[in-house]
């Protein structure tokens, strides 16, 4: 058949998937992150395993799409004003990690015996973090968009720019080059890759878009969002940059476009499976015919150039002021080396400037600290301590008597607390977040800083003293201590609660507050009550409908409180299967509900 022709039958690519979807959620549902899976299933399924297909570089080559479409869309979340504002840490904090950090590994490796060519090849490609393993960890995480994140986001970009002069460096070095002359050319083609590209994506993209927009066609989209990703990511290839720079420009320049989102919907599909793909690939590649061999030196190459690099990035991340915590994460997160070093390797020793036992070393050191670094991060995020909150300027609180004690003062604590105050009312504000107090100060609030769960906080809060007791924090755990202590300690006060979802709030009914409120419900009942009001309706069947909804509401919350048949079926969500039909017929009745007046629209 043509496809086993081509070197992949189907049974190897059912194999290949088969193994990412079984070991992707194992490994992620054990806390170890779907990146480890991937690796490990690579590993097994690989020619040193169970030998399902030969040869990684098949795959390895298909699936490095997937790191160029990851950052194509991280691309999309950087506009220019944005990328130009990171610039202090791209040029200097990603500089200054990628110098600081090959310098003490490359004088490392030459005080371990390497020559100083070889020590600077292996460490200059070991510097060069994994971009997919970072910015997927970040991603499963939520801290994409975090400070760590983002600084993490300027660092691999600077790292993708380094490529460029770390392989002009492989040339000048190589004793076969003839001339070192050419490297000026290559800049400047470079340098004309990155001018086209800017322009293609400023004057032609949209025009483009807006034109393939027009045809109404799904597919021409998605098949024009993927001939962006690549073209850019070949037209820096043919310039000697990285492709992953080149989707990541593409992503830029498209980033303030009306047609943004669409290519982002377009492109998530391939971006996920691919990448899932690499990362099977590059554990297919690790080569444990030379761990077996080499196994001393790859532990002290590992652990020795792992310990080197995070403590180069531990001290220039607090050169850089990163507080401890921060600094402590991001040198456990960027410890391993990366795919880039793959390229510089490859091309190094196709130059003659290292062996091939020492690329085949080198490689499996990079492979090895990939597999690591979950284990790393998640031992690192254990271990350390949560560092305690910058606290200056704040107040703790020290016997206060309010009526009503608020506790978290958040958006939802905010605006509950504009009736109260806007009566008079005595109120006392509690939240655990200094920068939302500071923040809340010039508005003519005062909050006072301290944790709710903590009872000695509560007394000195005023709990004691208050009537009420407001509940306001967005953790389902905090709200359900505060709540176990307030019933416990406070009797004299009325419990309010802010509930999560239907099965939070169906735990508070438990606990016997004296009123909860699901964050979203009302909100979206007045939402939903807008919506009958554009169609049309009356105010007496908007508030017939309404009611009723309450009332079939009302209905689902007993019986699964009484343990019924539906209880306890899909309440984390709040999806509790509902007996009988959702929405009944229009009733008829003799005096229609009052229906209280919609707020116009903002």
């Amino acid at each position: 058949m043509a496809a086993e022709s081509a070197g992949v039958n189907l049974a190897q690519v059912v194999a290949v998937l088969g193994a990412g979807v079984i070991a992707g959620p194992i490994f992620k549902r054990l806390g170890f992150g779907s990146i480890l899976g991937y690796l490990v299933a690579g590993i097994i399924i690989g020619p040193f395993g169970l030998k399902v297909l030969e040869e990684p570089e098949t795959i390895l080559h298909v699936a490095e799409l997937g790191v160029i479409m990851f950052l194509f869309v991280i691309g999309l979340e950087m506009r220019p004003s944005r990328l130009w504002g990171m610039r202090r840490d791209i040029f200097g904090l990603g500089a200054a990690q990628v110098l600081g950090c090959g310098a003490a590994m490359t004088v490392a490796a030459h005080f371990a015996g390497l020559p100083w060519t070889v020590a600077f090849i292996g460490s200059m490609g070991f510097v060069l973090s994994s971009t997919a393993v970072i910015m997927q960890m970040l991603e499963e995480r939520g801290e994409t968009a975090a400070p760590l994140g983002q600084r993490a986001i300027s660092i691999l970009l600077l790292e993708d720019l380094a490529i460029v002069p770390l392989l002009a460096v492989v040339a000048l070095l190589s004793p076969r080059a003839q001339t070192g002359g050419n490297w000026m050319a290559d800049m400047a083609i470079a340098v004309g890759a990155l001018v086209g590209l800017f322009i293609a994506g400023r004057y032609l993209l949209n025009p483009l878009f807006r034109l393939l927009s027009a045809a109404r066609a799904r597919e021409v989209m998605t098949a024009a969002a993927l001939a962006v990703v690549l073209g850019a990511a070949w037209l820096m290839d043919l310039s000697g940059l990285s492709m992953a720079m080149g989707a990541f420009l593409a992503g830029v320049l498209l980033s303030e476009s009306a047609y943004r989102h669409q290519l982002e919907a377009d492109i998530e599909p391939f971006r996920g499976l691919l990448l899932g793909l690499f990362f099977i690939a590059v554990g297919m590649s690790l080569n444990l015919g030379v761990v077996a061999q080499e196994w001393r030196v790859l532990i002290i190459a590992v652990l020795g150039l792992m310990a080197v690099k995070a403590i180069g990035i531990y001290v220039v991340a607090r050169l850089f002021k990163a507080r401890n915590s921060e600094a402590v994460n991001r040198a456990a997160l960027f410890a391993q080396g990366g795919e880039f070093a793959f390229v510089l390797y490859a091309a190094a020793a196709q130059a003659g400037v290292i062996s091939g036992r020492e690329n085949a070393i080198f490689t499996a050191a990079v492979i090895l600290s990939m597999i690591l670094t979950p284990f790393v991060v998640m031992a690192v995020r254990r271990l350390t301590p949560d560092e305690q909150p910058d606290t200056d300027g704040v107040e703790e609180p020290d016997g206060l008597s309010g009526s009503v004690l608020v506790i978290g003062f958040g958006r939802f604590g905010q605006i509950a607390c504009q009736s109260l105050l806007a009566r008079g009312v005595d109120v006392s504000i509690l939240d655990s977040n200094a920068q939302r107090i500071r923040n809340a100060e010039p508005f003519g609030f005062k909050v006072y800083f301290g944790d709710g769960s903590r009872l000695e906080i509560l007394h000195a809060a005023g709990a004691h003293k208050a009537r009420v007791i407001c509940v306001c924090v967005d953790s389902v755990e905090a709200s359900n201590r505060i709540v176990a202590l307030a019933k416990a300690e406070f009797p004299q006060a009325s419990v309010l609660v802010r509930a999560f979802d239907r099965g939070h709030a169906l735990d508070l009914i438990k606990a016997e507050v004296d009123y909860q409120v699901r964050e979203t419900f009302e909100s979206a009942m007045v939402f939903g009550a807008r919506a009958l009001e554009e169609l049309g309706l009356s105010v007496e069947e908007i508030a017939e409908t309404t009611a009723d909804i309450r009332e079939r509401d009302q209905e689902r919350f007993a019986l699964e409180m009484t343990g019924g048949i539906y209880a306890g079926v899909g309440l984390l969500h709040g999806n509790a299967p509902v007996p009988g039909p959702l929405f009944r017929p229009r009733r008829q009745k003799e005096t229609p509900p009052s229906a209280t007046p919609l707020p116009e629209p903002e």
